[in-house]
């Protein structure tokens, strides 16, 4: 199965009048395929190639720099939400918890995910991308940024190249939003000054680049929206709502979208948090081989973005998601608290004493 494209052109000329059959019909599929698969491709005019390309230029380079000079952008103790995360400290959810292991072992076997054995053998970059709230409880998750040395372009690359997805995202948000008979701005509003993440990650193909190898285990994550450009490297499964796993091929000119379990808790489940790992796979193994005939960097970065709901605002379900059944299940709770119980658990915590 392909995972559908929606060019989001048709809804960005349509301009801030009302919204006609054409895009309602548009924003419909989107609510449904978020609903279905958990995972939608998209074509923002606004986001080129040579943007991405520009990004991932730049982030191959602080990757392949030595390793004592990125632990100079370690920030253990705000729980690694800025600066870099090295290798070997997220810990995959499928990894501890239990449940979600009980769920994958009654999957079909060509349906289960790879297990991994420990940490991720992936290093990330958190950059904070957007305005933050001079008030807050939550002031770990909304710190300064850590620029490196030796990048003077770093925040301009970084920030244009996040400004860019998150404008992205919210637009895919308020057409998620009227197909799930919201209001336009029922997401966007909660959006405004959350701790959005621009958080390429890097994996060392030279080092990890054997078949099999697990750079993210099976996981879901734990913020609104997130959003990917194209990786130079494959590599990338998704589990479709019906438990179908599928790899996902991101067409060039095209980015990625995946709902975060913030999404599931506003809609009450209506559409859920998508699982989804990276794994070095036979066609990683062929990219790998391209390109080191050509001499081009073996490390495998993902520009990947998490749009977030504001740390201080309520995580509960929407409209008329508030009369579903499901509802229950996801009671109200603050975001930032939420967010920092999810960091407990895959390790982003542990150097303050949590568990």
């Amino acid at each position: 199965m392909e995972v559908p494209v929606i060019d989001l052109a048709a809804y960005l000329s349509a301009g801030e009048g009302e919204v006609g059959s054409e895009v309602s019909e548009l924003c419909r599929e989107v609510s449904g395929i978020l609903r279905e698969t958990g995972a939608l491709l998209v074509k923002d005019p606004r986001c080129t190639v040579e943007d991405n390309d520009r990004f991932l230029d730049m982030m191959e380079k602080y990757f392949e720099s030595p390793f004592h000079f990125k632990r100079l952008q370690e920030r253990p103790n705000l729980h690694y939400q800025v600066g870099v995360t090295p290798e070997g400290v997220e810990i995959p959810r499928s990894l501890v918890d239990e449940e979600m292991q009980e769920k994958f072992r009654a999957m079909p076997k060509e349906s289960q995910p790879s297990i991994p054995i420990g940490p991720d053998p992936k290093w990330r970059y958190m950059w904070r991308v957007g305005p933050r709230p001079s008030n807050t409880r939550f002031q770990e998750l909304n710190s300064e940024p850590v620029i490196p040395d030796g990048f003077p372009e770093w925040k301009e690359t970084m920030d244009s190249w996040g400004h860019k997805m998150i404008s992205a995202i919210e637009v895919v948000a308020e057409m998620a939003a009227i197909g799930f008979g919201l209001p336009k701005d029922a997401f966007t509003s909660l959006m405004k000054q959350g701790p959005h993440l621009l958080a390429p990650t890097g994996c060392d193909l030279r080092r990890y680049g054997k078949e099999g190898t697990v750079f993210a285990g099976y996981h879901y994550d734990l913020n609104f929206l997130t959003i990917h450009g194209r990786s130079r490297f494959p590599g990338l499964n998704i589990w479709l709502r019906n438990g179908k796993k599928v790899e996902v091929k991101v067409p060039v000119g095209c980015l990625l979208i995946q709902t975060g379990k913030q999404i599931e808790w506003l809609t009450a489940g209506d559409c859920l948090a998508g699982m989804h790992e990276v794994i070095v796979t036979s066609r990683t193994i062929d990219a790998i081989k391209q390109a080191s005939e050509h001499n081009r960097s073996l490390w495998r970065v993902s520009s990947t973005l998490f749009a977030h709901i504001a740390s201080d605002a309520v995580l509960k379900p929407l409209g008329h998601f508030a009369e579903s059944p499901l509802s229950r299940k996801y009671p109200p709770i603050c975001a930032g608290e939420f967010v920092e119980q999810e960091l407990a658990v895959i390790n982003l915590k542990g150097n303050k004493g949590e568990s």
